[in-house]
């Protein structure tokens, strides 16, 4: 073991040991084996208690996590609340339940007139008033199943004269001259694989099953087609803009390239056993500017930092140092300069993995950590400018912080805490980045956590966990631009597929100024724009 000689004490040397203890006989030779007796059996305690959370972590990989909420983690019994029935947890949600017609803003509105009165007639009832329209009226939802891109077939009739066989063809509908697909059937693809982790084979399977075949072939050309034609305007305006952002998230999940895994092979064997770099990554970056955020991803073989440096190298100089928030692997460090601010969700999530080991101390600190956050949320629900966060921060969350900081020094100091525990490890971490992770007690704008980027790298989770892989560079570049102009959408509060849909059927006006057709203002862009 680690730190441990090895020890050979047979049974009887053993008994020999316990009976001189009893009799207190024991010599300086016992003494110093009933030490070493005593630091294996402390080691072996050490080397448990890392198993037990080793195998925790692993299980949550495989498992996932439910929940890593205080409550849960320390296994409280939550109160409970007269206002959900004397059930636990929160009462119940206003609304929550049947959904009204206004909630389905998509359904297509067919109005439908009375068959026999209209306004302005007698009232049949009565004989006397007048029949007017009511401002409330009665609404019926009807939903119907098809398929996810659906097809017609437009019937032309051909006439045909008997005498000199001249044939006349009926004019097609407007929407039957246009091409096969329309524009808007990319947009739905993309939105379907890269923002819903729908794969291109799954697809292809549903629309056969529903007599509308999309093959794999035709989805991967119109993605590709579209790619080309849009991405060298919205993809290089998203690079310029995020740029430019005050603050800026970064972090980095495993990806699956396959050509690039061969490139890694073949270097391998070329580099007969030399250290090189063999994982393959997708970044996502989240850049913060006033009320916009942009998420970018980048799948390859760079880490989050280099990655994180592609955007800043196109940041102007006047501009000041952004704010850098990610945990603190130093693989996240970009080479140009930030302001460092590291994650308080990683720092928490030290005491989550230990908390079966240590109760009592991870009771403490995550209960300070979850005050924290509650005057985080409250900063967010009074819509607070980032200096009066700043200054609500510092009045109720410092005293707070600065205590836990103090109980982790004395933990330390006063060697009531093991260094190579469980335990230890974890207020070691603490400390050691305590100064980024309270920079949100210092700067304004400084984010407490890291949360908005571990959230939309799910998009790439997801894409790996049903896709398995992309096959090549080119087809990862293809979903991190998809995927990032659906995950900015949605970080803005608007619809992907309507975006897609949008700047697809107006990309030469798109061209001319690109910077007023971003998620957040293309609405207000192809409102005054008139038609195509």
């Amino acid at each position: 073991m680690k730190g441990l000689k090895q020890l050979e004490m047979d049974e009887s040397r053993l008994a020999e040991l316990s009976e001189k203890l009893e009799t207190g006989s024991l010599s300086a030779e016992d003494c110093k084996a009933l030490k070493a007796l005593v630091d294996t059996f402390r080691e072996l305690a050490l080397q448990y208690q890392q198993a037990k959370t080793s195998v925790k972590r692993l299980l949550k990989i495989i498992f996932g996590s439910g929940t890593e909420k205080t409550d849960k983690v320390l296994k409280r019994v939550p109160k409970t609340n007269p206002e959900s029935g004397g059930k636990e947890g929160k009462p119940k949600r206003k609304g929550h339940g049947r959904m009204g017609a206004d909630d389905y803003p998509g359904a297509e509105k067919v109005c439908v007139e009375h068959g026999t009165l209209k306004p302005g007639d007698k009232c049949p009832a009565c004989g006397k008033g007048c029949l007017g329209s009511r401002q409330r009226v009665s609404e019926i939802v009807h939903l119907v199943a098809q398929p996810l891109i659906k097809a017609s077939r437009h019937v032309l009739q051909v006439l045909r004269c008997n005498s000199c066989q001249a044939t006349f063809t009926a004019t097609p509908p407007p929407e039957a001259s246009r091409e096969k697909y329309d524009g808007n059937v990319a947009a739905m693809i993309a939105s379907a694989r890269y923002g819903y982790g729908l794969p291109l084979n799954r697809l292809a399977d549903m629309q056969m099953s529903q007599g509308v075949p999309m093959p794999i072939g035709t989805q991967w050309g119109l993605l590709s087609e579209y790619h080309a034609e849009v991405e060298p305007v919205i993809g290089t305006e998203l690079l310029r803009q995020a740029a430019g952002g005050s603050v800026m998230h970064n972090d980095d999940t495993p990806a699956r390239i396959l050509a690039v895994e061969k490139e890694i092979r073949e270097q391998e064997v070329a580099s007969e056993g030399k250290k090189m770099r063999t994982g393959v990554f997708t970044t996502g970056i989240v850049s913060v500017k006033d009320d916009r955020r942009i998420a970018l991803f980048f799948s390859g073989r760079e880490h989050a930092g280099e990655n994180l440096q592609k955007v800043l190298d196109l940041r102007s100089a006047d501009l000041p140092v952004p704010i850098q928030m990610s945990d603190a692997l130093s693989r996240n460090v970009p080479e140009s300069k930030t302001i460092r601010s590291n994650c308080n969700s990683h720092g928490r999530r030290e005491f989550v993995d230990i908390a079966d080991n240590f109760p009592d101390e991870c009771a403490h600190v995550l209960d300070t950590i979850k005050q924290v956050y509650k005057y985080e949320a409250d900063t967010v629900e009074q819509s607070m400018s980032p200096q009066q966060r700043l200054l609500y921060h510092q009045e109720y969350s410092s005293p707070l912080m600065d205590g836990l900081k103090l109980w982790m020094e004395q933990k330390i100091e006063n060697k009531q805490v093991e260094p190579n525990s469980g335990l230890g490890a974890a207020i070691n971490y603490e400390l050691k980045h305590w100064k980024e992770l309270t920079l949100f007690l210092r700067m304004p704008g400084a984010p407490i956590d890291n949360n908005v980027c571990e959230r939309i790298l799910k998009a790439a989770i997801r894409h790996r966990d049903n896709s398995l892989f992309y096959k090549t560079l080119n087809g990862a570049k293809v979903g991190d631009f998809f995927m990032s102009v659906i995950q900015t959408c949605r970080l803005n509060g608007k619809d992907p597929f309507h975006y897609l849909t949008t700047i697809r059927r107006l990309i030469q006006r798109v061209r001319d100024n690109p910077a007023l057709w971003m998620p957040w203002n293309y609405q207000a862009t192809a409102a005054g724009a008139g038609p195509p």
